[in-house]
């Protein structure tokens, strides 16, 4: 199951965050994606492997 991943986009992933929250902002698409949580705002960089790999949903805003 493939998504298109587009910068806006809220992905839903299997682990959640410290914080409890499992949405995260898309801010930067490529190689690299640069996400953001939810729900306190803390910004990562994830490989896109690692992101496809751990989607579990995905709502355009």
């Amino acid at each position: 199951m493939g998504y298109e991943y587009e910068v806006g986009d809220i992905v839903k992933l299997k682990k959640p965050h410290p914080c409890g929250s499992l949405e995260w902002e898309i801010l930067r698409v490529g190689a690299d994606f640069r996400l953001k949580c939810a729900g306190c705002g803390h910004q990562v960089m994830l490989a896109r492997r690692q992101v496809e790999k751990s989607t579990k949903g995905l709502r355009k805003p």
